[in-house]
């Protein structure tokens, strides 16, 4: 039997369509479920006799900027419009799975304020921190600021003395950032932050020139916090679906282990630092 994925599907979303839902009118006795072939092609601005053979397999080859018009006249979401492309065979015309976005929604946000014993953070591709939960500041308050992971543990000041092992953890993000380039090559703000960290440190130029890759998943890291001593950490980074480029890392300490006590101790400090101070009495 044929197989015939990508007619199949587009001919289930469009039966899933009704006009007013595109904003077209309706007209004369419908024999179909759905919007007709024309209206889709319309919609589309593609031929309707090329969008008949793509449902009826007979065109199995569309273009990406085809494949994009079809997603947004069949009102498409990111994951069906994703797996139109993945029937298609074709990578996205305008590389939308790859291109990283900085804004952090509310949810994210609230998710990671009810981790009020582990620090969690979103980071970009390109490392920068877009947002933290109270943990997250107190862990990174010897940074100035605390903005981005590869200008951290190669040009703030604390870096070598934050990292117990600063060898490994710079190996380590350069390999990270390194990863965004098969994503975003051109983005400008990968080029802007390349461009200052080779030219400020040898150290970033010397890793960056041996093209190691690895994306951040999970691992253990070592820091020497100047509140609180030693921290043995290790982390696991989730890919935000809803938002691409971006991933929650969530650390977490052994339980009943000296650095699950000193990460309380940490959140403690932190608390008391952020607390206002009373107003004196008159």
């Amino acid at each position: 039997m044929d197989d015939n994925r990508l007619g199949d599907f587009l001919r289930a979303r469009r039966a899933g369509l009704r006009p007013e839902d595109v904003g077209m009118a309706s007209h004369g006795t419908r024999r179909v479920a759905g919007l007709r072939r024309e209206e889709v092609s319309v919609l589309a601005g593609v031929n309707a006799d090329y969008y008949t053979r793509l449902e009826q397999g007979r065109e199995r080859h569309p273009s990406p900027q085809v494949v994009d018009a079809l997603g947004r006249a069949l009102r498409l979401d990111e994951d069906a419009r994703a797996h139109l492309y993945r029937l298609a065979g074709v990578a996205p015309a305008d590389r939308a799975s790859g291109r990283s976005t900085a804004q952090v929604g509310p949810a994210l946000r609230q998710l990671m304020d009810g981790y009020p014993n582990t620090p969690a953070f979103v980071m970009s591709r390109t490392l920068d921190i877009l947002a933290a939960n109270a943990l997250a500041d107190a862990l990174y308050a010897p940074f100035t600021p605390a903005d981005n992971l590869a200008r951290m543990t190669f040009l703030d000041p604390a870096r070598r003395h934050f990292h117990t092992d600063w060898d490994r953890a710079a190996q380590a993000t350069v390999a990270h950032l390194r990863e965004a380039t098969g994503f975003e090559p051109d983005a400008p703000r990968l080029r802007e932050l390349v461009h200052t960290l080779t030219e400020h440190s040898a150290d970033f130029a010397r890793l960056w020139g041996t093209h190691a890759v690895r994306g951040k998943t999970h691992d253990a890291k070592s820091f020497l916090h100047p509140d609180v001593g030693p921290l043995t950490l290790t982390y696991q980074a989730f890919d935000v679906r809803d938002a691409p480029g971006q991933q929650l890392v969530i650390y977490h300490a052994e339980p009943g282990s000296s650095s699950a006590q000193s990460l309380h101790l940490l959140g403690s400090i932190h608390a008391t630092r952020r607390r206002p101070e009373p107003r004196p009495h008159r």
